[in-house]
């Protein structure tokens, strides 16, 4: 199982070289799971830069993955977590989320460089 952290969601969305990367996973929503701050984020990110109709047809392709809500378990794992990795909240709740399903994160959002789990593209690829 695989979750594509929102930064490789809107390299994914701009052709970049990091969402050629991404692709085989994204395009594989049998293998996806997706919290839905994931779905906040993206939604919210194409809002601003896009259309509603483009917007919403994304989200929707987006829950055709396991979409998984916060529930208290992943929010108190989410607080330790954050304490820890010293992750901001959104992040840290994709990967407490990764943790819980067992999955792994693909992303380029340098929080996660480090942490354990995670498979890390630099954004100067």
């Amino acid at each position: 199982m695989n979750i594509v952290d929102t930064s490789c969601w809107i390299k994914y969305l701009m052709n970049s070289a990091i969402g050629v990367q991404a692709a085989s996973f994204i395009e594989n929503p049998g293998e996806l799971v997706v919290p839905t701050i994931t779905l906040y984020e993206v939604y919210k990110k194409l809002l601003a830069e896009k259309d509603d109709e483009y917007a919403l047809d994304v989200v929707s392709y987006m829950q055709t993955g396991t979409v998984i809500d916060l529930n208290s378990a992943l929010c108190l794992s989410a607080a330790q977590i954050s304490r820890l990795h010293k992750l901001p909240l959104a992040d840290s709740i994709i990967y407490a989320t990764s943790l819980h399903y067992s999955a792994t994160i693909l992303t380029c959002d340098k929080h996660f460089k480090d942490i354990p789990g995670i498979t890390y593209f630099p954004k100067n690829q």
